[in-house]
């Protein structure tokens, strides 16, 4: 219940933030695929911690907007997923937003709690991700 509250309180510092029709999931999102693409939607999923249903259900804006599209793949069956030029765009017009809350959370925790905070979450991602834990439903 606590990490839920925390990244609750976090989200909507970022929300208020944001670009206007940007949620922070679509600049995840759009962060991974200019990072990462054009990669096969599986492997955006699993480098995204998510499930294929939800990454397929968070696509579908992003591709209506013109922001990522699905191209062909190696072979029939498969796709790749790609930001488009106006994905990178309004991704860039995000990353200014979110470095802005970036620095008010800095301040606001300070910068020492900031960075022991990202420290434990990742040894506690570690450890889960190393047991048999059940997937995302």
């Amino acid at each position: 219940m606590k990490v839920r509250q925390l990244a609750r309180l976090v989200g909507r510092h970022y929300e208020a933030h944001a670009v206007s029709g940007l949620k922070n999931t679509q600049y995840s999102l759009l962060s991974h695929v200019l990072k990462l693409g054009p990669l096969r939607p599986v492997d955006l999923a699993q480098a995204m911690r998510l499930d294929a249903s939800t990454l397929t259900r968070n696509l579908q804006p992003l591709v209506q907007q013109g922001w990522v599209e699905v191209l062909p793949g190696d072979d029939a069956r498969s796709r790749l997923v790609a930001i488009t030029e106006a994905g990178r765009a309004v991704r860039e017009q995000g990353q200014r937003a979110w470095k802005k809350a970036q620095l008010e959370i800095n301040a606001l925790l300070g910068e020492q709690r900031v960075l022991a905070l990202h420290a434990l979450i990742d040894d506690c991602i570690a450890v889960l991700e190393s047991t048999d834990l059940p997937e995302e439903a």
